[in-house]
């Protein structure tokens, strides 16, 4: 009798870039770009991995695009917290379509819409096998939403960032642009920071050096490569 195969995590952070959830353009929030991430969230929910997720707000505003365009820089980012927690709500929407409860808790107090980030009621829900997303980034200006996904996940325990790309994992230079680049298997922090590899912005970086988490950079768009990189396959670039 073969027995079925483990996951290798227990516990993951799930990085989203708003423009994930977004057009073509990485603009306005497509259905079809959300149903699509769902579907890959509740595939690995049922696996029994516990799944955190934190989404950015970039395809309906950016805070330092804002800036530069005149808004004040603290406005600008908290419109974009704001715009994390629009993303957050079509998000649950469609994982409870599909019949995953899901909790969204913003780190700016709405509660009529969300409720407030509490680490243990966070941890809570995922005890009960409900997935948990987190809006409105750390609470704070200055801050991305790199760095609110290498905060909390060192907060609730997560074992791993998970951080969606469009690309199929980190390359020394521009795959787009240059067709010789170089993809890395894996890659230690340092090494990241030295060739100045944009992973995540220094702060969230630092965050996971100083705290040894690691990160998980991968293709989010390829069918079921969420669940593979949860079952330990060799998918994306490790950085350790």
């Amino acid at each position: 009798m073969t027995t079925a195969k483990k996951p290798k995590f227990s516990r993951v952070l799930l990085k989203l870039s708003g423009e994930s959830l977004g057009d073509a353009h990485g603009v306005g929030i497509s259905p079809e770009a959300v149903q699509h991430m769902a579907a890959q969230i509740r595939e690995v929910s049922q696996l029994g991995v516990q799944v955190v997720v934190v989404v950015g707000g970039g395809n309906i505003f950016r805070g330092l695009s804002g800036s530069e365009r005149g808004i004040e820089r603290a406005t600008g980012d908290y419109m974009g917290m704001l715009a994390t927690v629009i993303n957050a709500l079509a998000l649950q929407d469609a994982l409870e379509k599909l019949g995953s409860p899901t909790r969204v808790q913003s780190a700016i107090a709405m509660a009529e819409v969300a409720e407030s980030f509490i680490r243990r009621r966070a941890m809570r829900h995922l005890e009960k096998g409900r997935v948990v997303i987190f809006g409105g980034g750390t609470g704070n200006p200055y801050f991305s939403t790199d760095t609110a996904a290498a905060l909390r996940a060192n907060e609730i325990g997560a074992e791993v960032i998970l951080k969606a790309t469009k690309v199929d994992g980190i390359y020394d230079s521009d795959p787009k642009k240059n067709p010789k680049a170089k993809r890395f298997a894996q890659i230690t922090y340092l090494n990241a920071l030295q060739r100045q590899l944009k992973v995540m912005d220094s702060t969230a970086f630092s965050l996971c050096m100083d705290n040894k988490m690691p990160i998980i950079v991968f293709d989010f768009g390829k069918q079921h490569n969420l669940r593979r990189v949860v079952m330990g396959e060799k998918v994306g670039t490790l950085v350790s």
